[in-house]
């Protein structure tokens, strides 16, 4: 069977400068739900969000995998990971 679908990593900077990361196959509807409040109980009420880090992968499995590393990093780590990001280079 084969998966046309994109699974993504995500890491939003919320509007009072916490990080909150996670996963979708969907991008932009998950970040309009959690711009609605109705994404993630972390995020409600910490919008607006901007979206500083993402990342596809071809299967859920190595996407969630990928989820979780990022959420053992420090903040430091990850504030590494996005500086790379939009620098355009992996970080880690």
């Amino acid at each position: 069977m084969e998966n046309d679908e994109i699974h993504m990593v995500y890491i939003l900077e919320c509007n009072d400068g916490t990080l909150y990361t996670g996963y979708t196959n969907n991008l932009k509807k998950r970040i309009t739900m959690h711009e609605n409040g109705k994404g993630a109980k972390y995020t409600r009420g910490r919008g607006p969000f901007q979206l500083v880090f993402c990342k596809s992968f071809s299967s859920k499995e190595e996407a969630m995998h990928e989820e979780y590393q990022i959420k053992q990093l420090s903040r430091k780590q990850k504030d590494k990971l996005i500086k790379s990001f939009t620098e355009g280079h992996d970080g880690r």
